[in-house]
């Protein structure tokens, strides 16, 4: 039995059931030993060494170049700053979009409570009256909207997407993202686009989502929510890091600019890189990145491969919650090199100052105690006055004030009174248009001036909205001439019409029944009409303009506003006079503009702009090159301040737009010169020729006048022509240049004059390298154009470097905005200088004949005795509109013996060709140091003599 027992035993332990038993025994042994090791003997030795790591490959961004003027004074230059950023690192699924945006909706609060910004780099932004609008034209708007809808060209953006509002846009992406709400929770269908969020915070939501997006394509890639964040912001967001997922701080660097207003126009600004300019420099530099912040503007931009540096590079790993462990295959980045500008710092901050206190000196001078004045056909414009009531009204129409705060809850009590003048006025208006839609139906002709500008409002505003679509308008139909040239019908008349003419596009009005007729699509554009209006800032503040007009607010309420806000500031000798009504508000208003409290920028009164180019004569570089007014550019770069940029876009001065590079006028008498070389080249006079003068010319069907007439200049040669700016003269010398035989071409002497204007580089752009306009050379009337008239057209700085062609007598210098460039050590890399276009090779007698000229034509000025150095110049006055002043225009070069400098000067609007010789001879003042700074710039309005108001 034993044996038996003993067999058994043995069949059993050598049966492979239980070795494979025994084997899985022990391997479960062993394996409850290595947990028990490694969760309760070593747990937390293994639970400190243990992370989750994820590798990244990050970019190190390089810091960007300096830019200096010509004596090496900063201009540009870069701070250490910290940017907050989010990384999609949410699960994806049904609530992945309601977790990102209540995380940036949260990250905003925190952003906005401690004064920081989100950052604006989005292509659609809020208006005045809280509405979306795109902030680009053209063909950006249509590749942003190809963007939008996933689309690689232009092209193939269907008819309904091209068309599409900005609202319509802002809701497409809102669905997509999720911001909004669904009204029955888990039907799709009724998910209601930003319901749930103000316009401001679903933009701003919007933007860094749809940054996001664009990221989507990469791993580890983060999205700047806000950038040169406060210490505070940090703080914050640091202490909420845990609930804010996939948000972090990252160090960087800000662009900052030096005294920003003076320079904005030439420097420009940086932002993030566009997806059209992104294309465009990975052309040239493959590293360019969708995150990139590149130039967007001025030298910046111009500039940009040599401000940019070269990337470095690490590999990086993180754990779970996003915080780094380890960085490995560490490359430094490579600062961007420096470029030295043309441009001296002192000198431009000197002319912008003399331009700005000249323009309150002109307005001072034109601001009379009236409350119109209304232009008739008699009337000069040289002899337009500035109403008192243009000035109040300026207060609200350019957002001196905020008329937004008059309602709030801190209303003082002037901005309570004014307030509840426009509830009152408001009301009554909207009451009587919708009665004047739909009952009265007054020709345009037979209403009131007030309720003329409402009507061509609202319809302005059909058109723009889409209600009317312009595109479906018969311009030569009856009806559309009876509205808007004959003005004999009403409104209600044209809009009927149009809804007969099917151009009325009823989709965008709220009919539910798309059988309605004519007469109920009629009723609800007169609703829609009255709600529009009721959210319109334009209509809001054109409102104020009649409350002034109408005696319902005064004079004294306006200056009390800018008390109240704290628009300005005054000595405590002027408030108690104020106070005790021992100044009246004409003349509290008039210390302003004196004083500079209120600048001619902030009213945007003619004149309100200017520019001013100054050049080496002997180098070509541009030594300054100002336009008034400027912006301050830091609140562009590091994205962009959505607020700061609503309000530049909506300033009636329009400070983002370069005046010394992109605005045109016709060149008025200053085009003379080249018409005295003209003449002379082409040997229809000589220096010798004299041409009489009787204040008429008669040889053409509609003879034109000589500025003088009825009087004449008499006899005069080229010296005299130029000296006495006489029309006459060179009438007969376009004739002349026009005559094949005994025949006249207008024709002929165009092209002899544009071939003289090509001379003097007026055909092309200066050669500066910022943006520019494209000159015009006249293509119409020879002898209207010979005196600047017919269609010539150009930039301030086209006309500097005709007359710094004119002080060198015959070197036509491509213009130069840049002297050097160096690596960030300093160590010189390139060494610029401006090339040479042209020369104008012409006999030595034929310049002295145009020099003389010109200096007597400066010697004539009384302004201009004793200046302390000898100056050459012409003066041109261009008119424009008959019922705005005419554009005053000079041009000169000092010294007159051996030139240095040239200087052109515009100043749009700005009555007589007199100031800008004045405003001119204030920065020749400065450039030879003749006067102390201090007596030149005085930080206060700057009297100018009345000159001749046509002579030129």
């Amino acid at each position: 039995m034993f044996e038996n027992f003993k067999e058994g035993f043995v069949k059993f332990i050598t049966s492979r059931a239980v070795i494979v038993c025994f084997v899985l025994f022990s391997l479960a042994c062993i394996l409850v030993y290595r947990l028990f090791s490694l969760q309760v003997i070593n747990g937390e030795y293994y639970l400190d060494s243990f992370k989750l790591r994820i590798k990244k490959e990050k970019t190190i961004p390089a810091a960007r170049g300096n830019i200096y003027d010509r004596n090496g004074n900063l201009l540009a230059y870069n701070e250490l700053a910290n940017s907050v950023t989010i990384e999609d690192v949410y699960k994806s699924g049904s609530g992945k979009n309601a977790a990102i945006n209540e995380t940036l909706n949260r990250l905003i609060d925190i952003i906005e409570q401690n004064g920081d910004n989100v950052d604006h780099d989005f292509n659609i932004v809020l208006n005045e009256n809280n509405e979306f609008e795109f902030n680009v034209t053209g063909n950006s708007q249509l590749r942003f909207l190809a963007d939008v809808y996933g689309h690689t060209s232009i092209n193939d953006l269907k008819y309904e997407e091209k068309t599409k509002t900005a609202e319509e846009v802002v809701n497409d992406l809102c669905k997509t993202f999720g911001i909004g709400e669904y009204e029955t929770p888990g039907v799709s269908s009724s998910f209601v686009p930003r319901k749930g969020y103000t316009n401001d915070r679903a933009l701003k939501i919007l933007t860094v989502r749809y940054n996001m997006n664009a990221n989507s394509f990469q791993k580890y890639i983060d999205t700047t929510v806000a950038s040169d964040v406060s210490d505070q912001t940090v703080a914050d967001v640091m202490e909420n890091a845990y609930t804010l997922d996939g948000v972090s701080i990252e160090e960087s660097t800000a662009r900052k600019y030096v005294d920003s207003v003076y320079f904005s126009q030439v420097l420009g600004y940086t932002g993030k890189v566009s997806e059209d300019e992104l294309a465009e420099l990975q052309k040239v530099d493959s590293s360019y990145g969708i995150n990139d912040i590149v130039g967007k503007s001025g030298i910046e931009q111009a500039m940009e491969s040599t401000l940019q540096g070269t990337k470095g590079s690490e590999t990086v790993y993180v754990d779970n919650t996003g915080q780094v462990i380890e960085t490995s295959n560490y490359v430094d980045s490579v600062a961007g090199n420096d470029v030295y500008l043309t441009i001296d710092k002192d000198l431009t901050e000197a002319c912008y100052n003399i331009i700005e206190q000249s323009l309150a000196g002109i307005l001072v001078s034109k601001i009379q105690n009236v409350k119109t004045y209304t232009y008739t056909e008699t009337s000069s414009s040289s002899n337009i006055v500035i109403p008192i009531y243009d000035v109040y009204y300026a207060v609200f129409d350019n957002d001196i004030v905020d008329i937004n705060h008059f309602s709030s809850d801190k209303a003082k009590d002037t901005e309570s009174k004014v307030y509840q003048s426009y509830l009152d006025k408001n009301a009554s208006v909207l009451a009587e248009i919708r009665n004047e839609l739909l009952e009265k139906k007054t020709p345009y002709e037979s209403l009131s001036k007030e309720y003329q500008w409402y009507m061509s409002h609202i319809a302005a505003n059909l058109y723009s909205d889409g209600i009317i679509n312009s595109a479906l308008v018969d311009k030569q139909d009856a009806t559309y001439i009876a509205w808007t040239t004959d003005e004999v019908i009403s409104l209600t008349e044209y809009i009927k019409y149009a809804i007969a003419m099917n151009w009325v596009d009823v989709s965008k009005l709220s009919i539910d029944n798309q059988y309605a007729d004519s007469e109920e699509i009629f009723n609800q554009i007169v609703n829609y009409i009255i709600d529009e209006l009721s959210a319109d800032y334009d209509f809001q503040t054109r409102l104020y303009k009649y409350l002034l007009l109408d005696g319902n607010i005064s004079g004294t309420d306006v200056c009390n506003l800018l008390l109240e806000q704290q628009v300005v500031e005054i000595t405590e000798e002027e408030k108690a006079l104020w106070n005790r009504g021992g100044e009246s508000s004409y003349t509290f208003m008039v210390n302003r503009i004196s004083n500079l409290d209120i600048t001619p920028a902030q009213l945007a009164l003619d004149p309100c702009t200017g520019s001013m180019v100054v050049t080496d004569v002997n180098t070509g570089d541009v030594l300054a090159l100002v336009s008034y007014p400027g912006y301050d550019n830091n609140m562009m770069a590091n994205g962009v301040d959505a607020e700061y940029y609503a309000k530049l876009r909506s300033d009636n001065s329009n400070p983002l737009y370069n005046y010394a590079t992109q605005q045109k006028t016709a060149p008025g008498s200053t085009f003379k010169i080249v018409s005295s070389t003209a003449g002379l080249m082409e040997g229809v006079i000589t220096t010798d020729s004299v041409i009489y003068c009787g204040g008429i010319f008669e040889k053409l069907d509609h003879p034109p006048k000589c500025w003088i007439y009825p009087r004449g200049h008499g006899g005069l040669n080229v010296t005299g022509g130029i000296r006495n700016s006489c029309n006459l003269f060179f009438y007969e010398v376009g004739y002349r240049l026009g005559l094949v035989g005994n025949s006249y071409s207008s024709d002929i002497g165009l092209q002899k004059l544009a071939k003289y204007a090509d001379m003097y580089g007026l055909s092309e752009k200066s050669g500066i390298e910022i943006a520019e306009s494209e000159p015009q050379v006249s293509d119409e009337d020879a002898v209207r154009s010979a005196i600047g008239q017919g269609t010539n057209s150009y930039t301030t700085v086209g006309l500097a470097r005709y007359v710094t062609t004119v002080a060198n007598s015959g070197t036509c210098y491509n213009l130069t905005l840049i002297d050097k460039t160096t690596d960030s050590n300093g160590n010189l890399l390139e060494d610029y200088s401006s090339s040479v276009r042209n020369t104008v090779d012409m006999p030595q007698a034929y310049w002295n004949a145009i020099h003389l000229g010109m200096r007597q034509v400066v010697q004539d000025k009384s302004y201009y005795a004793n200046l302390g150095v000898s100056v050459a110049g012409k003066t041109g006055t261009a008119q424009e509109s008959k019922n705005r002043p005419n554009h005053s225009l000079f041009i000169c070069y000092a010294p007159y013996e051996q030139p240095e400098i040239a200087i052109a000067t515009r100043i749009a609007y700005g009555y007589t060709s007199s100031y800008a010789a004045q405003i001119t001879k204030e920065a020749l003042t400065y450039y030879f140091e003749l006067k102390d700074t201090d007596d030149i710039i005085s930080g206060t309005a700057q009297t100018l003599q009345d000159g001749a108001t046509n002579a030129d």
